[in-house]
């Protein structure tokens, strides 16, 4: 890789480890906050959701931000943002304002991975795609090994404050990092800057914000929010086919091998936040295991997530379609022991690293598919398309697992929900033969 293209891939991806691992953070402090806040489960859950709405109503916007104010300077205030939420979240006097600094977090996590992924792919200009996902990657490999133990440390040792504080350094350095790295902004015609869809901004974000809200809820919110999304976000792919400058160019899914990568990445979201969701729940369910041993208990698949970025340089040998069946038929091979009532237990990190090899090849491959032939002006709706098909997919695959927990009452579920996380990986598998060959997506027209 070209030495000025891996280090501006690794300026930004540092800027991206951050919103990730305090997701992982926050999830595993949500009781040590109920109880210092005197507040009830049910509205410190608002910390988190309040942050999921905030990054789901903002991602829309991010393909049109990026052409009007430029990617560097994007970058710079998404990342300002997160860091300002993130000291006010540790200033925080009780949950209301704790909620609503949250949301700060939210709008600039929103903005940043959506903007990595366009500023690296129009700096790769559709070379080595494989090693470049390999690399913009690794923050979902380092969280799953670092946050729930990061978390249970925190949580166990000190003031739940310093969840929100750990991302301080973490931010400064990738803020220093990325003043002195990222090119600037090329001055443009203003009457060529493109215009804000706001028809599409008032269907497409307040759907996203529905549905999010929707799959996270029980009883009359969900019976109410998740329809109210679907006919919203419907209402938003009929605008946008009539639209000029739709907010989202939904054009890009007439091609093939984007459409299938799409289902893809719906169907990947799916299995790694609903596998995220699942196993630590299980390590402390039903092995028993405090907060930081069900961490450590979790970090082979991790360590499965590292060895996969061979499979970057292999990817861009053989085009996606082997890595990406391949990869899901070992994420589902991996899954299949925690599905067995009373799995010995050295199995089970043994499966979380063929877990981990699989997920994350398949994840590398399955968007080397959505980018590899698309124009520079492509670039960032469908970096915005693919955050918002994968963010859905993991809300969807959580509220799934979650209903099957929730209907079983008890321990003897989660054979099931790991089941249907299986499942749910081999159908990934079959559409995954739908990807193109290579040679039809050097084809695709530029």
């Amino acid at each position: 890789m070209d030495p000025t293209l891996r280090k501006l891939t690794l300026t930004l991806v540092l800027g991206a480890l951050a919103p990730l691992l305090d997701s992982t953070v926050v999830s595993i402090a949500l009781h040590t906050l109920s109880t210092d806040l005197h507040a009830p489960t049910a509205t410190v859950q608002w910390v988190s959701t309040a942050y999921l709405l905030a990054l789901a109503t903002v991602v829309p916007l991010s393909a049109w931000a990026v052409e009007r104010v430029g990617g560097r300077r994007l970058w710079l205030t998404s990342l300002t943002l997160f860091l300002t939420g993130s000291v006010l979240c540790g200033l925080a006097r009780d949950t209301g304002s704790l909620i609503a600094f949250r949301v700060v977090q939210g709008v600039g996590a929103g903005l940043l991975l959506p903007v990595l992924q366009t500023l690296v792919m129009r700096a790769a200009g559709g070379r080595n795609l494989g090693r470049l996902m390999a690399a913009i990657t690794l923050p979902a490999v380092v969280v799953p090994i670092l946050g729930p133990v990061l978390g249970g440390l925190v949580v166990g040792h000190l003031s739940w404050r310093w969840i929100f504080y750990v991302n301080v350094p973490v931010c400064l350095l990738a803020l220093s990092l990325a003043w002195r790295t990222l090119p600037k902004d090329t001055p443009g015609n203003h009457d060529r800057r493109p215009r804000l869809d706001l028809t599409g901004l008032l269907l497409l974000s307040p759907g996203l914000a529905a549905l999010a809200y929707g799959l996270t809820e029980n009883g009359a919110a969900r019976a109410t929010a998740t329809p109210l999304g679907a006919v919203l976000v419907a209402a938003f792919v009929v605008h946008a086919l009539r639209a000029d400058a739709p907010l989202v160019d939904v054009r890009l899914f007439r091609d093939r091998a984007f459409a299938v990568s799409s289902v893809l990445l719906f169907l990947g979201g799916l299995a790694l936040f609903g596998g995220m969701f699942l196993l630590p729940l299980y390590y402390q369910q039903i092995r028993g295991e405090g907060v930081v041993a069900a961490g450590l208990l979790l970090a082979p698949q991790g360590v499965g997530s590292l060895l996969a970025r061979v499979t970057g340089p292999l990817t861009d040998r053989v085009g996606p379609r082997p890595v990406v069946v391949g990869g899901l038929l070992l994420t589902a091979l991996g899954t299949l022991p925690f599905a067995f009532r009373n799995p010995a237990g050295v199995l089970l990190p043994v499966a979380l690293a063929v877990r981990g090899l699989g997920m994350s090849a398949a994840n590398m491959a399955v968007m080397v598919g959505a980018y590899q032939g698309l124009t520079p002006a492509q670039i960032p709706h469908a970096s915005t398309a693919t955050r918002i098909v994968q963010q859905l997919g993991g809300s969807f695959g959580t509220a799934v697992l979650a209903a099957v927990l929730t209907r079983g009452h008890g321990g003897g579920t989660f054979p099931h929900a790991f089941l249907w996380a299986t499942s749910f990986t081999i159908v990934a598998a079959g559409v995954g033969l739908g990807l193109p060959s290579r040679v039809a997506l050097a084809e695709r027209p530029n």
